[in-house]
């Protein structure tokens, strides 16, 4: 029997604030009538608003700059699943959220997206049929942009980069009702943004290797989650997590 993470693979995841303000004064003993002016540190520039979810919608890669991927959103009813996705470790609550498109933290705003490459179709009605077969056991990759306020985004990626230090040997993962041995956590580097993580957590579905591949890369306040997932071993998403990340400036 397929469990949910097999099945779900077609759902296409503190900084302290530090201020230096300095002050000095001083007087001429030899003219009490003179003194040097008194000067401070300019004020720290105030936080980036947050973006709303119709602002993050429009920064989402469209099908249009993804021509060789069909672009859909997320359904709301796969939202929910994700949202709703446990570990057996509270440590490693973080990893789970980035793989189902639900948020780390409190986000502001949230703006969702998934795509599969298109099937090449072939010169013959069977190519062209073993094309289509390939796409739906193909990889497909799920964006969730996520923007915070105040630190928010800084404290997101650092909880996933902490969980997923914890949870290398592994956790026990939940998702509608089903339960799936996740076999171990490898965090890797990526490139982009202000930083980024990547991850790749490895299973075993009744003799079949299950691998996800999540690249999580924090702009300013906003978080951009790609998670890539396959019925077996899923691609990097490399040319979309570059896009997508070019797309948010």
């Amino acid at each position: 029997m397929r469990t949910a993470l097999v099945r779900r693979t077609v759902l296409t995841a503190s900084a302290v604030s530090l201020a230096l303000l300095a002050t000095a004064c001083g007087s001429d003993k030899a003219d009490a009538k003179s003194s040097a002016p008194a000067s401070s540190a300019a004020p720290a520039a105030p936080a980036a608003k947050a973006k709303t979810d119709a602002e993050l919608s429009a920064l989402l890669l469209t099908k249009d700059e993804l021509s060789d991927h069909m672009v859909t959103a997320v359904p709301k009813d796969e939202v929910a699943i994700g949202e709703a996705a446990a570990g057996d470790k509270a440590e490693c609550l973080p990893v789970v959220k980035t793989q189902g498109t639900a948020t780390v933290g409190t986000a502001a705003g949230v703006a969702r997206m998934k795509a599969v490459a298109k099937p090449k179709a072939g010169a013959s009605p069977e190519d062209t049929a073993a094309a289509g077969l390939k796409a739906l056991t193909g990889t497909r990759t799920s964006v969730t942009l996520a923007s915070y306020e105040g630190k928010g985004a800084e404290e997101a990626f650092a909880a996933v980069k902490t969980a997923a230090a914890a949870c290398a040997a592994g956790f026990t993962l939940t998702m509608e009702g089903e339960v799936t041995k996740i076999d171990k956590v490898v965090s890797g580097t990526a490139t982009g943004g202000d930083e980024a993580l990547a991850l790749t957590l490895e299973a075993d579905v009744e003799g079949t290797k299950i691998t996800t591949e999540t690249v999580v890369v924090r702009k300013g306040n906003t978080l951009a989650t790609h998670t890539a997932s396959a019925l077996g071993v899923a691609e990097k998403p490399t040319a979309i997590v570059a896009a997508q990340v070019k797309k948010l400036g």
